[in-house]
């Protein structure tokens, strides 16, 4: 007999989950070519050639027993190295070596994070509309997540309405820029005036509130946009990152876990999160594609391909007569 949670989790199985399986479902019957599917978050557009040249390379060139071998829990040193210092120059704060653990994907890095930080009881806060999976990351280790209503029609994060929720449980934000599901991205404005609550909070409560940034959309953004430096906003931010959608590579599983020097406890914090790597299953990230990665970082998708996408659905909704905000980032 199965668990009572994962009994209840099993008969409540995600409705996009059963979309993308009623997409196979129909790909097969009718063709891939002839199925639109807007369910899980795969990307429309191939990696990058340099993607497969440097797999290709590494397995060709490397020592096949360190290639293929177990590495320290938080991934290999010169991977987080090379992480670490794409992180510096990108948000204008320090990060070094022992800043990064390498994970399986971002959602393997927001388990480990909510891992290191929560005890039962602890509440995680998150603004409305959302991953849905966060609240299931929240239950795994005990926490409560609490919903923070939304603030249409922009669905930027409302600073009151944070500080409404706020309370002496409060051990973390989850904060997901650009977001999914809406496209908003959040502005500099914004992301200070909700650095100025949790400021405060931290104040009144005497304890850290750290934001966990997730960002597996953050090199899918438009119009020249740029994102702004959460981590260079608020010192107690902690960035989860995938190579899913940057690289189109979700089935890979590669992304990180990133703790700046400033944060508190800094060190702390990543040596739990090595631990929990380990202890949650996961070990280390995959060995291959932390080598692949770390080769390129400055590559990135077919983003004019996504562009015209978003501008002919928006177009085709608003001209069907439905009001919805014009996405600014992600799919």
């Amino acid at each position: 007999m199965i668990s009572r949670r994962l009994a209840a989790l099993s008969g409540g199985n995600s409705a996009i989950r059963a979309m993308f399986e009623e997409g196979r479902r129909l790909a097969a019957l009718y063709g891939r070519e002839n199925v639109y599917d807007f369910s899980l978050g795969n990307p429309n557009f191939p990696a990058p050639d340099a993607v497969a040249e440097q797999m290709t390379k590494i397995l060709r060139e490397e020592d096949s027993l360190y290639v293929h071998g177990y590495m320290p829990n938080a991934g290999y040193p010169e991977v987080r190295r090379a992480v670490a210092e794409d992180l510096t120059r990108r948000c204008g704060v320090e990060y070094g070596e022992n800043s990064v653990v390498m994970t399986v994907g971002a959602a393997g890095g927001l388990n480990c994070a909510l891992q290191t930080l929560l005890d039962p009881g602890d509440e995680v806060l998150v603004f409305a509309p959302y991953f849905l999976e966060y609240g299931n990351y929240v239950e795994n280790f005990g926490g409560v997540l609490r919903q923070i209503p939304p603030n249409p029609p922009t669905f930027q994060p409302s600073a009151g309405a944070l500080a409404a929720a706020i309370t002496e449980k409060t051990k973390a934000l989850i904060l997901n820029n650009p977001n999914n599901p809406t496209g908003v991205v959040y502005t500099e404005e914004s992301l200070r005036a909700v650095a100025a609550v949790l400021e405060a909070a931290e104040e009144d409560f005497g304890h850290p509130i750290y934001i966990l940034s997730d960002e597996p959309y953050r090199d899918l953004v438009y119009d020249g946009k740029v994102l702004p430096s959460l981590p260079a906003i608020y010192r107690n931010t902690l960035t989860v990152f995938s190579w899913s959608k940057s690289l189109s590579l979700p089935g890979e599983r590669i992304g990180y876990l990133a703790i700046p020097k400033r944060a508190e406890d800094a060190e702390a914090i990543f040596t739990a999160a090595a631990i929990s790597n380990r202890i949650l299953g996961f070990v280390n990230a995959p060995s291959l594609q932390q080598l692949a990665v770390a080769r390129c970082l400055s590559e990135k998708t077919n983003l004019s391909g996504y562009d015209e996408n978003r501008k002919a659905l928006y177009r085709g909704l608003t001209g069907l007569g439905f009001s919805c905000v014009y996405p600014e980032g992600a799919f």
